[in-house]
This record gives C-alpha cells, structure tokens and sequence, in this order.
C-alpha cells in the first residue's frame, strides 16, 4: 500500500505536466482532423473522376445510338439486329 501513502504532486510542480499534456492532446487532435481532410479531398477528386468518366460514357452510348438510329434512317444497318442469326433470320422470339 506504499501507493496510497505516496504525496501528490504539489500544484506549482504540477502544473507544466497538465499544460504539456494538453498542449499533446491538442496537436494529436489537429493531426488528426488534417489526415481525416486529406483523405477526404482525394475521395472527392476521385468521385469528381468518376463523374465525369460515367457522363463521358453516357454521352458516348448517346452519340452512338443517334448514330445507329441515322443508319437505320438511311437505311444502312451497320450492326446486325438482335437475336439474328448470320444468315438474317430472327431467332424465337
């Protein structure tokens, strides 16, 4: 039980101690809020990436149909329809 008859520390000895600590807990604190900013800013640019890259595609697929649909106008299919076969007879519907 020596630790119960152990003496705190006197206040004005004390003091230095407790300011260290919280000046510790702060600067692990701010550590860690610039990690936590850091990854999230390259989250966002990589969901921004991505964004972009699925409106790219979507225009893509757009254009492409509206080319298709201009072939099919002009009445040169470029692509065989669906479900035929290479001979041009459709298959069971």
């Amino acid at each position: 039980m020596t630790l119960l008859a152990a003496p705190a520390l006197p206040l004005h000895k004390a003091g230095p101690y407790v300011a260290a600590a919280y000046i510790v807990l702060l600067l692990l604190v701010i550590v860690y809020v610039a990690i936590i900013a850091l990854r999230t800013s390259r989250t966002e640019r990589a969901l921004d990436a991505l964004e972009r890259d699925v409106e790219a595609r979507k225009r893509a697929e757009a254009e492409e149909a509206d080319r298709d649909l201009e072939s099919v106008a002009a009445g040169r299919l470029t692509r065989a329809p669906v479900g035929a076969s290479p001979d041009g007879e459709r298959g069971p519907a």
